[in-house]
């Protein structure tokens, strides 16, 4: 590329002090002249490909274009006067409260990095697990931390919310609020978009529309960040998202052949912590030049006349002379003879500083505490932490801190002097100074000391009991009080096990959608951080993102804490992850997650109908009665476990059984539906061959009143029109002996197949199962082992007596409307009545 000029402006977060008149520029430097760009140093290259402007999106005609020689922002010349994108040099300067980014590994979808601009490739992409900043593992120290807000934290409240915008990455079709033109574009980093409310905008539009964020479409479902309140000092964003910190980084460049390159420290914490940049410049390069470009490369908008460059040794640079390291100098060499490997960028003394200083509070200065030392010692610990250093006055009031900790892995069955001994004991918690909310194998500390609640904190973590390892989550504390007047937040849940990689997916989408305080990872504690988070709100909603089983285990987690929740009947709705799903398939939510819209989903959710569903209970083991009350042969309590879809004994359990074991076996080759059906249909062809009598070795009661069984393998009994991923094992003909099936009728359907091959043409829809009976009140006497399963669950029963009865209350389901949703324009989440009118405000 051949350069013919440079393109600047002044930095509004330049030094302080007058401005020293630039040294004599070396051989290849172009003059500069000032436009009104926002910390931008463009300069005009020939175009040597195809390429796209950054602030209009359009294509560049002709081989002259404009480059951000910092952030490679890419203009007409046209558009250079009309940019009002921030420079990421000059991003930082304009967060009043900096808020830290939760890094984990990018998805595979085409995205741009929003430091560098440029397109993200390969295993080196991140991404922000609570917003949408995608960048290269290099360049994310460099990013500005201007994650979403998402709860209060004992500061001044906040009750109102503006936009927080964040640039590129958008949907295709996105158009622009203002103008209604197309804003986004899968070529380059363009248009803007609100993280909360979803509005898009070009970026010379945003500034029109009113600050302001109403939420969006999805208002009434997500949690309102003046709810939430966690007092998170001390603990990390990803502590207080329930995020695994599973993402690492390191800041390795390239060396570009033909220049030279230095390995370069921006402060004493860098060096320790061995975080350099490696970068390139021009073998023959004055001092002031080099400076410049490694202030460019660690994206500080200073002049390079506050700053020097020494060598790791500390021993700095000494001339302004010319570097020519390939033969003899005109001079002195900038350089000592012994060129060092490393190099540390440090800023020059100064006598005067400038502060911002913002109304909000963050960390207090102790009275000893001087100011200006202060400054000087952030500087030389780090350049970029001086440049994103926020000083703020707020009236000195005292706080009660309070601290939410939910530890687990207890044993269960506990009294509170047992749970109060095992703090004390391996947690060394005092009594005193903590007050405990009890669960079965769970306890909520509520804290009100910082160091007290992060010692428990990282303890509980390295601490087994009964061989079992304890976990620790921070909890939120959610002000009912705070609450919008018609507001029902959901609480999702999410398997990320399930559904191969979707799950973690989904997990992603919804932190981002939604508040991520009301977004619970199963794998992190279970259903109860959850529930006992929303315990104070009094209308919610659940979405569980799972297969049937991670239903029924938030259904009996929600069962056990009922009467501790506010919320009389939490209705839930499901995303199929699963392999059945069943459960999904009666209430409309599909067979099965095939990569449907996150944000058309939560529309379904919000839209969703209410109904009813039957709930069982099954004792296993169960006794009879006498007529005094008393049990006979009464040696241990019965097992208990809870019923949602079906109950099956004989063959179907035993495939399931079988299932069950290879899925142990190899639990890594189980990750996508397709393969779990193949593993089945492999499981029934092996049993073709075997010959079992069920009939004979159970007695089945419907009702108190006895059944005789046909020749059968398998008995079912089904809660839902719905069995072994779909088939309708009831069959939908009309016979007058038996109703109509419903899932809030309050009885089971009794069906028996005959074998496998029964069993298949029941899948193919040729035939149905033998209609036996419905009822309320089951008993069946297993008289020999046999495999049983419940909702997909197998396992072998010992011979004994086995009761099915309905488990106290309905509980509230979800159905899909069968309305469908009305197709929203480019990711646009907020009613057009909520936005301003168009005006003359294009591009």
């Amino acid at each position: 590329m051949a350069d013919s000029g440079r393109v600047k402006h002044d930095s509004p977060s330049s030094s302080p002090g007058p401005r020293r008149k630039r040294t004599q520029q070396s051989p290849g430097s172009k003059a500069r002249y000032s436009v009104n760009a926002p910390g931008h140093c463009f300069r005009r290259v020939t175009l040597t490909k195809p390429t796209f402007c950054h602030h209009c999106s359009d294509f560049i005609w002709g081989i002259v274009g404009f480059v951000c020689e910092v952030c490679n922002f890419m203009s007409h010349e046209k558009c250079l006067k009309h940019v009002r994108t921030m420079c990421s040099c000059m991003a930082p300067t304009q967060v009043q409260v900096p808020v830290a980014h939760c890094f984990g590994p990018a998805g595979q979808k085409k995205r741009f990095c929003c430091v560098c601009r440029k397109h993200l490739e390969g295993s080196s992409a991140l991404r922000c697990e609570v917003c949408e900043l995608h960048v290269h593992s290099d360049c994310a120290p460099f990013s500005v931390s201007d994650c979403r807000v998402c709860h209060q934290d004992g500061g001044q409240d906040v009750d109102t919310y503006q936009h927080h915008w964040r640039e590129g990455n958008m949907s295709s079709g996105a158009r622009c609020e203002v103008c209604r033109r197309t804003c986004s574009s899968s070529d380059t980093l363009a248009g803007m978009r609100c993280e909360w409310c979803g509005v898009t905008a070009h970026a010379s539009c945003c500034i029109i529309i009113p600050p302001e964020c109403g939420m969006g479409r999805l208002r009434n479902m997500i949690l309102h960040p003046s709810c939430v309140r966690i007092c998170s000092r001390n603990f990390s964003k990803m502590h207080c998202y329930r995020i695994s910190e599973n993402s690492h980084h390191s800041e390795m460049g390239n060396a570009w052949t033909g220049k030279q390159t230095l390995k370069v420290f921006e402060g004493d914490d860098a060096a320790k912590r061995n975080q350099f940049r490696l970068v390139s410049i021009p073998r023959i390069i004055k001092n002031e030049e080099v400076v410049e470009a490694l202030l460019r490369a660690f994206y500080i908008p200073d002049e390079p006349q506050d700053y020097e460059l020494q060598s790791y040794s500390q021993q700095g640079l000494f001339t302004d002379d010319i570097i020519n390291r390939n033969g003899t100098p005109d001079n002195k060499p900038i350089f000592k003879d012994t060129v060092s490997d490393s190099w540390l960028l440090r800023s020059k003394p100064r006598e005067v500083e400038v502060m911002k200083i913002y109304p909000v509070q963050r960390q207090v200065l102790s009275g000893q505490e001087i100011l200006l030392d202060k400054l000087q010692e952030i500087r030389k610990t780090s350049l970029r932490q001086m440049n994103q250093t926020r000083f703020y006055i707020e009236e000195s009031r005292n706080r009660v801190a309070q601290v939410n900790l939910l530890l687990g892995g207890f044993p269960t069955q506990l009294d509170r002097e047992e749970y109060t001994h095992l703090l004390s004991e391996h947690l060394a918690v005092k009594s005193k100074s903590v007050s405990a909310v009890l669960f079965s194998g769970a306890v909520v500390l509520q804290i009100s000391c910082f160091s007290e609640a992060e010692r428990i904190y990282m303890l509980a973590k390295d601490t087994s009991i009964s061989g079992k390892q304890l976990y620790s989550l921070v909890i939120p504390e959610i002000m009912q009080s705070k609450l919008a007047k018609g507001s029902c937040p959901l609480l999702v849940f999410v398997n990320p096990k399930s559904g191969g990689l979707k799950g973690r997916e989904i997990l992603y989408s919804f932190r981002k959608l939604l508040n991520p305080h009301q977004v619970f990872e199963l794998t992190s504690g279970g259903p109860l951080p959850g529930l006992h988070t929303f315990r104070d709100v009094p209308h919610f909603r659940i979405l569980v993102c799972g297969g049937d089983g991670t239903v029924g285990w938030v259904l009996g987690v929600l069962e056990s804490i009922r009467h501790k929740i506010t919320c009389p009947e939490p209705a839930i709705s499901i995303i199929p992850l699963g392999t059945g799903n069943d459960l999904a398939q009666v209430l409309r939510w599909g067979a099965g997650y095939s990569g449907e819209d996150p944000y058309n989903t939560l529309l379904s959710v919000d839209e969703a109908e209410e109904v009813q569903m039957d709930r069982w209970t099954i004792l296993l083991d169960a006794q009879d009665m006498t007529e005094d009350g008393k049990v006979n042969g009464f040696l241990e309590p019965p097992k208990i476990v809870h019923m949602n879809n079906y109950f099956g004994l004989g063959i179907d359990a035993e495939m399931s059984l079988d299932f069950h074991h290879a899925r142990e076996e190899d639990p890594d080759k189980f990750n996508s539906r397709f393969h779990n059906k193949g593993v089945y249909v492999k499981v029934g062809l092996q049993k073709l061959s075997h010959t079992r009598n069920l009939h004979k070795d159970i007695s089945l009661q419907v009702d108190r009143k006895d059944l005789e069984l046909p020749s059968i393998e398998g008995l079912i009994f089904l809660n839902i029109p719905s069995w072994g991923s779909g088939a309708d094992l009831w069959g939908s003909d009309s016979d007058s002996r038996f109703e109509r099936p419903r899932i809030d009728d309050g009885m089971l359907e009794v069906v028996g197949v005959t074998g496998v091959v029964h069993m298949g043409q029941v899948q193919s829809g040729l035939r149905s199962g033998i209609r036996l009976a419905q009822g309320s009140y089951i008993r069946i006497s297993v008289n020999k082992p046999i495999p049983v399963q419940v909702d997909g669950e197998p396992w072998i029963q010992s011979p004994g007596q086995i009761i099915i009865s309905a488990a106290g209350p309905k509980v509230c389901m979800l159905r899909k409307s069968k309305t469908k949703q009305k197709k929203q324009s480019g990711s646009l989440k907020e009613g057009r009545s909520d936005s301003p009118a168009p005006s003359d405000g294009g591009q």
